[in-house]
C-alpha cells in the first residue's frame, strides 16, 4: 500500500514546507555560530603550509572543530591529496 500512498499523496501544504526550511535554516545558523571565530583564518594558514609542499584545491581542504562537553575540544583536518604522479 505504501507504494500506491505515494502515488497518490497530496502535495504538502505551504506551511510544512515553510517549517521544513525554517528547520534547516535554524540547524545551519546553530552550527555556524558554534564555530570560534578564528577557525576560518586557521584553515587558511594550514592550506597555506600545505601548498608549501603539494599543489592542492583549496576544496580539499576540511577543517572542523567539535566540542565535546566544557573541556574538551577536537580539531578534524582532512585533506584530499592528489594521486601521485607517475615518473617515466
Amino acid at each position: 500500500m505504501a507504494l500506491l500512498d505515494f502515488f497518490l499523496s497530496r502535495k504538502k501544504n505551504t506551511a510544512s514546507i515553510a517549517k521544513e526550511r525554517l528547520q534547516i535554516i535554524v540547524a545551519e545558523r546553530r552550527r555556524s555560530e558554534a564555530e570560534p571565530h578564528y577557525l576560518p583564518q586557521l584553515k587558511r594558514d594550514i592550506l597555506e603550509v600545505i601548498c608549501k609542499y603539494v599543489q592542492i584545491d583549496p576544496e580539499m581542504v576540511s577543517v572542523q572543530l567539535e566540542q565535546r562537553g566544557d573541556d574538551i575540544s577536537i580539531l578534524e583536518l582532512n585533506v584530499t591529496l592528489p594521486e601521485p604522479e607517475e615518473t617515466k
